[in-house]
C-alpha cells in the first residue's frame, strides 16, 4: 500500500468530458488527466461531484473509471464510489479495484436517514469489498450528513484500519483536525478549493479541487508557497484563487470549469441537465476575473 508521502500532493477532481451525442469521451478526459499530471499533479480523483457523478449511469461511472486508468502506475488514482445503497457503491469499488485504482472514496450514504451504525456499515462494506482502506468523502453541504466525532460508532470506524482517512470538503476544518486526532495514522485531504492554506496548515497532507482541472499551476504554487511555510506568499494567491472561484460559482461552478476548458484547449462538452452552459455575459465575466487573478504560467 502507498505511503502517506506518496500520496501527498494535488489531485484534480476530474470533470466528465461528454462528446457532440452526450456520451463520455474518454479521449477528452485523458486530454485533460495528462495535462493535469504534466503540471505537477501527483493523481486523480475520478468520478466525483466534479465529474457529475450521480448524474451519469451506472455504466457511464466505470467507463469514467476505465478512462483514468490508463494513467494506472503514472499517478495516484482514486476513484468516488459513493451511492445511496450499499450493494451500488460495492460494484463500483470491485470495478474500480480490478482496474488497478490505488483506493477508492464514497460519500455517506444519502437521503434517507441512515444512522451511525448502519453509515459505519457502509464503509466496512465498502473496505471488505476493496481489500483496501476508504476515503471518506465528507460533503455534508451535499449529502446533509455530519460525521459526529464524539459518536462511539464513528471513533471506532476511525479506529478499525477500514478508513484511509478524509477528504474535508467541508468549511468545518476544526471537524477535519479532530478526526485526525482520533487517529494520527489518518490522512486528510482539504476538499474546498478556496481553504486549501488553511486545510494544509490543520494537517491535511494535499488536496482535491475542481477548479485545479483549469487552475493547477496556480494550486501547485500555493502547495509549495505552504509547505515552504511561506505564508503570506501563499495566502496571496490563495486570495487570487478565492476570487476565480467566487466568480465561477456567481455563474456555476461546473458549467464555468468546462467554459475555461474548452477556451484552454480541452474541450469537453456542457454539463448535464439541468446545469445550463454559461451565456455570453457569464463567460465575460469569468473572462475578467480569470485574466485579473489566475496565475497558470
Amino acid at each position: 500500500m502507498k505511503s502517506k508521502e506518496d500520496l501527498r500532493g494535488l489531485y484534480a477532481a476530474s470533470v466528465t468530458a461528454y462528446d457532440e451525442k452526450g456520451q463520455v469521451d474518454a479521449a477528452a478526459m485523458q486530454k485533460v488527466m495528462s495535462r493535469n499530471l504534466d503540471e505537477g499533479g501527483v493523481g486523480l480523483f475520478v468520478g466525483g461531484s466534479s465529474g457529475e457523478c450521480f448524474m451519469l449511469t451506472e455504466n457511464e461511472r466505470i467507463a469514467c473509471f476505465e478512462a483514468a486508468s490508463a494513467f494506472k502506475g503514472k499517478a495516484n488514482l482514486i476513484a468516488h464510489v459513493g451511492a445511496i445503497g450499499t450493494d451500488e457503491a460495492v460494484r463500483y469499488t470491485k470495478a474500480a479495484m480490478g482496474l488497478g485504482f490505488d483506493f477508492v472514496a464514497a460519500t455517506a450514504p444519502f437521503y434517507y436517514g441512515f444512522s451511525p451504525k448502519q453509515v459505519c456499515k457502509y464503509y466496512y462494506d465498502i473496505f471488505d469489498a476493496a481489500g483496501a482502506p476508504v476515503l471518506i468523502y465528507n460533503f455534508p453541504g451535499n449529502t446533509h450528513r455530519e460525521f459526529d466525532v464524539s459518536n462511539p460508532d464513528y471513533i471506532e470506524l476511525f479506529k478499525s484500519g477500514a478508513i484511509l482517512g478524509v477528504k474535508q470538503t467541508n468549511y468545518n476544518l476544526f471537524q477535519m483536525e479532530r478526526i485526525l486526532n482520533v487517529n494520527p495514522d489518518l490522512i486528510a485531504f482539504n476538499g474546498f478549493d478556496e481553504t486549501m492554506v488553511a486545510g494544509q496548515a490543520l494537517g491535511a497532507i494535499g488536496s482535491i479541487g475542481s477548479t485545479f482541472n483549469m487552475m493547477l499551476p496556480h494550486y501547485k504554487k500555493i502547495f509549495d508557497l505552504g509547505n515552504a511555510g511561506k505564508r503570506d506568499e501563499a495566502l496571496a494567491l490563495q486570495r487570487k484563487a478565492n476570487n476565480c472561484m467566487e466568480a465561477m460559482c456567481k455563474v456555476g461552478l461546473i458549467s464555468a470549469i468546462k467554459y475555461v476548458l474548452a477556451k484552454q484547449g480541452c474541450p469537453v462538452g456542457d454539463p448535464r441537465r439541468p446545469f445550463m452552459p454559461l451565456g455570453d455575459e457569464q463567460k465575460q465575466y469569468v473572462d475578467s476575473v480569470l485574466a485579473e487573478n489566475l496565475c497558470n504560467d
